[in-house]
């Protein structure tokens, strides 16, 4: 029997493409979740439409990302935060900390996309991995200082 998949299902296939199926598959389990209709040949044309229209979308959003990609290649964000005497922060850095500094400089980055290995607890300079969707990475440098005396009293 032949389906138009109306959501991703694992191993089987994307929204929007036409499968074969087992009919017990499709009649007892695909079609009454809503996950499947019919491939009629009015279906199967909308479909190939709004497959169409999805993958316009898929190559603006790739070419956002690409862009943002590139803009954020070794790219420098400095984040001030209160420090003992030896450099350890009283509050360690994390993906939502950096996330936020990007957005004041203009860049909107998830902190899902943030990848570190660890909360940065100490002062100084590290490479930070973001993961872009469309499998796209970017590095940027997180620089931590001190902040000023004066400032953290």
């Amino acid at each position: 029997m032949k389906v138009i998949l109306l959501k991703q299902v694992n191993n089987l296939g994307e929204q929007w493409d036409i499968k074969s199926v087992a009919d017990g598959y499709a009649r007892n389990f695909l079609i009454p979740k809503g996950f499947a209709v019919l491939a009629t040949s009015d279906a199967v044309a909308e479909a190939n439409k709004r497959k169409e229209a999805l993958s316009k979308l898929a190559e603006q959003d790739l070419s956002k990302v690409q862009e943002l990609a590139s803009a954020l290649a070794d790219y420098e964000v400095i984040i001030p935060a209160k420090a003992n005497e030896s450099g350890t922060l009283y509050a360690g850095i994390t993906s939502k900390i950096i996330s936020e500094a990007l957005a004041v400089q203009g860049f909107k980055v998830p902190s899902r996309q943030i990848k570190l290995e660890k909360t940065l607890d100490a002062v100084g300079e590290y490479t930070v991995l973001l993961s872009f969707d469309h499998g796209l990475e970017a590095n940027i440098k997180v620089i931590v200082e001190e902040l000023p005396q004066e400032i953290k009293e």
